[in-house]
């Protein structure tokens, strides 16, 4: 099967993960997939894998989750450590007709028995480390049955154990009904389930198939996003189906990412922003683990503009590019920008993308005060296309609140401006009075102040508008510097400084903004003024 003819099967049947590995293998059997890192499930298959074997693993492990009593139409947790083996477990529940719930290994115990209890008894498909994490949750009761990967433990049915059971037929689930399901960032609360189905992940592939077909060469690809993100689904299908070798990332620490990517030397890398911000620091090895780099992409939120100029001149392709995606969870990518090394240092960092070609999201911006929104008024972000997310799970109400008709309401808001570039300047509930963009004034000052590793303004017990900084390897900051740096924002507070392990973020690495300002307000009760 060539590529193209896969691409126009996926477009016509839906997406299927579990389908894709067997797809994958038909389109060039031969495709490599390296891993960093050794499969908790399977650690004997080692970390050099092709799309054949991979279309095999996933078939042997469908068997096993047959033979521990996974049926179709059963929802099935995957909530583990970290694991390239996360997306091939979803894969091979999907091939049996279940519906695999992803949950990101960073959720804390009260919130996994809150999401197992929504889900009326499912299935949880989990490892001993995660069993220890949840030992006061009432599994008994929350969860249909829990399988673990490997290993033994009471009440627990292990996959270790059914190795050899029968191959089972794939089963093809309808193309309007739930295939996966992943969580939003519960920023503001509990997550929410986002169920997708196989027609709308097949049509959020268009954008970036039509990206993919500018190569004129099979390129190396390297992930390193989250397993459990619907943008994995995407990522691993775009680049199976068009046959390019794939590097899976676990580990983002700058030395391993480095030798990693001098031993394999990728030419697309897809990445979490704050990964990509972690590894900006590369862009002047000598080593040059960056050089063989074309494009850099990032989905899933805008990146600042010092970053992208870092790394592009630390590549050497001629035309390497850094493509940037707008998007969320319930619509995929909306909007989205290329941007050249000559030009990258300059740009705006709140201009997120164009409209994309016919066929993809259509995008609006709505008064919030019945008068047009601009700059300095601006609206709610819309977006509307088949696409979108069939729902919130078992939560239909919240869902319709976002929706006006066929319009999906974003949570975010901006502006497009006369050439039809949607600037993004905040999350509506990110807010703060007198400020006009939280996220431009990270994006300028990060762009002056190198030693900064990461800054987030949020709204302070007093409404006012508090710099939480982070610095390189948690030096001091130089308060002379930060003066220069911010005399333009005379709103800002004085900075608060604290170590990066303290900043919470989601499950995509983003700095969790209302958490932030709640951990800040409690560390500010009782504390004089200027001494934070």
């Amino acid at each position: 099967m060539k590529s193209a003819t896969a691409y126009r099967s996926i477009q016509k049947r839906g997406l299927h993960i579990g389908l894709l590995p067997a797809m994958a293998a038909s389109v060039d059997p031969s495709t490599p997939i390296t891993l960093d890192h050794d499969l908790d499930v399977l650690p004997e298959v080692g970390r050099n894998l092709t799309s054949a074997r991979l279309a095999q693993l996933v078939d042997d492990l469908s068997a096993r989750l047959w033979a521990a009593g996974v049926r179709t139409d059963e929802h099935i947790v995957v909530h583990k450590t970290a694991n390239a083996d996360m997306w091939m477990l979803a894969c091979a529940a999907s091939r049996i007709g279940a519906i695999p719930v992803m949950l990101s290994p960073g959720l804390n115990a009260p919130t996994i028995a809150a999401l197992l209890e929504r889900l009326h008894q499912p299935n949880l498909l989990t490892d001993e480390h995660k069993l220890d994490v949840l030992a006061d949750v009432p599994l008994d009761k929350l969860a249909r049955r829990v399988i673990i990967v490997s290993g033994s433990r009471p009440g627990t049915t292990s996959l270790a154990d059914l190795a050899g059971s029968p191959s089972v037929p794939p089963v093809e689930r309808p193309i309007d009904e739930a295939a996966v399901i992943t969580h939003t960032s519960g920023t503001t609360g509990l997550p929410k389930l986002v169920v997708h189905t196989p027609r709308t992940q097949g049509l959020r592939l268009m954008p970036q198939w039509r990206l993919l077909a500018l190569m004129r060469r099979k390129e190396t690809v390297a992930i390193h996003i989250s397993f459990v993100h619907s943008r994995m689904v995407a990522a691993m299908a775009l680049s199976l189906v068009k046959g390019l070798p794939v590097l899976l990332m676990n580990d983002g620490e700058p030395e391993n990412v480095a030798r990693f990517f001098l031993a394999n030397r990728p030419g697309l890398i897809e990445a979490l922003p704050n990964s990509l911000m972690d590894w900006q620091e590369l862009a002047e090895d000598p080593r040059g683990p960056f050089e063989s780099v074309k494009i850099f992409s990032s989905t899933f939120d805008a990146i600042h503009p010092a970053t992208m100029a870092r790394l592009l001149k630390s590549s050497k392709r001629r035309g390497a590019l850094f493509f940037q995606i707008y998007g969320q969870s319930e619509v995929g990518p909306a909007v989205g920008r290329a941007y050249f090394r000559r030009s990258a240092h300059k740009a705006n960092g709140r201009c997120v993308g164009w409209r994309m070609p016919m066929g993809a999201a259509k995008v609006r911006v709505v008064s919030r005060d019945g008068k047009r929104p601009t700059e300095h008024n601006p609206g709610r972000i819309e977006v509307a296309w088949p696409a979108l997310a069939k729902t919130y799970f078992a939560e239909q109400d919240r869902y319709d609140a976002n929706r006006d008709g066929q319009w999906w309401g974003t949570g975010d808001v901006g502006y497009f401006t006369r050439a039809g570039c949607l600037h993004m300047l905040d999350r509506e509930v990110d807010m703060i009075p007198g400020v006009r963009s939280s996220l431009e004034i990270e994006d300028l000052v990060l762009g002056r102040l190198s030693e900064l590793s990461e800054l987030a303004v949020v709204q302070g017990p007093n409404s006012e508008a508090i710099p939480v900084i982070c610095t390189r390897d948690d030096k001091p900051l130089d308060r002379a510097r930060w003066r220069a740096a911010v005399a333009e924002f005379p709103q800002l507070a004085d900075p608060v400084q604290i170590p990066q392990a303290e900043l919470p973020r989601t499950a995509t690495l983003k700095v969790q903004r209302l958490a932030l300002a709640d951990q800040l307000a409690d560390r500010l009760k009782g504390q004089p003024a200027g001494d934070a």
